[in-house]
């Protein structure tokens, strides 16, 4: 069920192990708590240079923390504010190479310095979204965001 990721491969071909991974971790498990944990923790373990990993889950009106590694967190986010409110909101990824430069960024941990935030879609609908921070600049790109887009893809199968 488990298997080591080949970091030596090319960017597009780790992250389709990581989503085949993913896929065997959750598969068969009907908690979302769970499935979104372990999802989180394999994240934590697959990204270097990252000082959070989690998920925030549509709640009314808002985003509310879901489970996440790192520490703790801002527990309720507006739509449209922040990155992760913007992205809940338009429904598209959104790769932030400083987040001290995004209009109306959050700071939940003053060390975060890029972030990426993907949409999590079910039956069309915003579920939630996919967070990951790095204490680093510029430290993700659109070949992550892809990826990521095609992970959350297979996680929201199992949702």
């Amino acid at each position: 069920m488990y298997t080591t990721i080949d970091y030596s491969n090319n960017s597009k071909e780790k992250y389709k192990q990581l989503s085949a991974q993913l896929d065997a971790l959750v598969s068969g498990e009907p908690n979302v708590y769970a499935n979104l944990s372990n999802a989180s923790a394999l994240l934590n373990q697959f990204f270097d240079r990252i000082n959070w990993v989690g998920f925030y889950l549509m709640d009314g009106e808002e985003l509310v923390l879901g489970p996440f590694q790192g520490l703790p967190a801002c527990i309720r986010i507006p739509l449209g504010r922040g990155v992760c409110g913007t992205v809940a909101q338009s429904k598209e990824g959104l790769v932030v190479p400083d987040v001290n430069a995004f209009p109306g960024h959050i700071a939940c941990d003053a060390a975060s310095r890029s972030e990426i935030v993907v949409p999590l879609i079910k039956n069309g609908e915003v579920f939630g979204v996919l967070d990951i921070d790095s204490p680093e600049l510029n430290r993700f790109t659109e070949e992550d965001l892809t990826g990521l887009m095609q992970l959350a893809a297979v996680l929201m199968k199992h949702i």
